[in-house]
């Protein structure tokens, strides 16, 4: 058995942090679906910006906000503005871990998806966004 990133998105932008709220963080329900991250799934958050690293859950912030927003405690690691990697993993077995590819999502400066990287071996098909190699 082997745990593998099963999907990332790669450099996105805090747009706000909520020291009052419970917990988690909160990410654009598209973005949220293009990377195939489940609401209430762990993810660990990689803060680009101060080398922070946490593990929490996601929710879903308002479809098309561009919102990325470290909740509770979690807001302590980060600032608007800094630049954060957000990734799930899963136990696979050694034979699907073989031929797995994550997906990978990339964003501009706004938090919306660019278009793919043409002839980019991490991507799995013409459907995956933005796949490039960490």
């Amino acid at each position: 058995m082997r745990v593998m990133l099963t999907a990332k998105l790669h450099r996105v932008r805090l747009t706000r942090v909520d020291r009052d709220y419970e917990g988690s963080i909160g990410i654009d329900r598209e973005l949220l679906e293009e990377a195939g991250i489940l609401e209430y799934e762990m993810v660990h958050v990689w803060n680009v910006t101060n080398g922070e690293r946490l593990q929490t859950y996601a929710i879903a912030a308002p479809e098309g906000s561009g919102e990325i927003c470290l909740n509770g405690a979690a807001a302590h690691k980060g600032n608007p503005d800094d630049l954060v990697i957000i990734a799930t993993f899963a136990p696979m077995e050694e034979a699907q871990a073989r031929i797995h590819r994550p997906k990978v999502i990339h964003v501009d400066n706004h938090n919306r998806v660019v278009q793919p990287v043409p002839n980019n071996p991490m991507r799995m098909d013409t459907a995956d966004v933005g796949a490039q190699p960490f």
